[in-house]
């Protein structure tokens, strides 16, 4: 884990797209996309059926890492609303036994609008958390500090002729997305027009490594 300052508050972020928040003992992450693999699998398209146990084993790992007592899930935490329905026994039992020992909250993303409580946790549509808007989709038109996720930000690179695709933090002088921190989810570049409509083209890709945080200018 790396330090991540924002908004006044210090981070510790890690390579897998997680961010701890070390005053409030709180996890942040975004974009689990839980089930994914059994939706598209209802479609006919057939991806291994691992992902969710997968993410949510990564989740564990980070948690204990951390010690955190608390947790925030910044929306499209399953990849529909009946996602949690859909979960395998092993990813069940390991979900609950995360929402039983954790201050653990949902917050709604375009993928699990309508999501039922099955799974533990509160379900909010946003919040704020010590002068910092917790939220799935950042909003440009607000000007409060603000977390969020739903773009999966990566950075893409040409290293020596060879393309490389990390996982990345966006952040703004108001701004963060998070990654995703799900297992099957792609990511869309950290340059997008998208993302910069949402954070301004100041905003950096932040690339938490095994000692420190590599920042790149998005509008380079």
């Amino acid at each position: 884990m790396v330090p991540l300052s924002f908004a006044g508050h210090d981070f510790l972020a890690t390579p897998e797209g997680a961010l701890f928040w070390p005053a409030r003992k709180a996890l942040l992450v975004a974009d689990l996309h839980l089930e994914k693999a059994s939706w598209f699998a209802r479609l006919g398209q057939f991806l291994p059926p691992y992902d969710s146990h997968a993410t949510l084993l990564a989740l564990k790992g980070e948690v204990e890492r951390t010690g955190a007592e608390r947790l925030y899930c910044l929306g499209d935490s399953f990849h529909d609303k009946f996602g949690c329905d859909r979960l395998p026994d092993n990813a069940r039992a390991l979900l609950l036994s995360l929402t039983g020992r954790l201050d653990w909250t949902w917050i709604l993303g375009n993928h699990d609008p309508g999501f039922a409580d099955h799974c533990g946790g509160t379900l909010i549509e946003e919040m704020e958390v010590d002068g910092i808007m917790l939220r799935h989709e950042a909003d440009p038109a607000d000007p409060r500090p603000e977390m969020s996720g739903h773009f999966h930000p990566k950075l893409r690179l040409q290293i020596k002729g060879r393309r490389v695709s990390r996982r990345c933090f966006v952040a703004s002088e108001s701004k963060l997305i998070l990654p995703a921190f799900g297992s099957l989810t792609g990511g869309l570049d950290a340059a997008h027009p998208e993302i910069v409509r949402n954070v301004g083209a100041q905003a950096s890709a932040l690339v938490p490594v095994s000692d420190r945080l590599l920042r790149f200018p998005i509008a380079a």
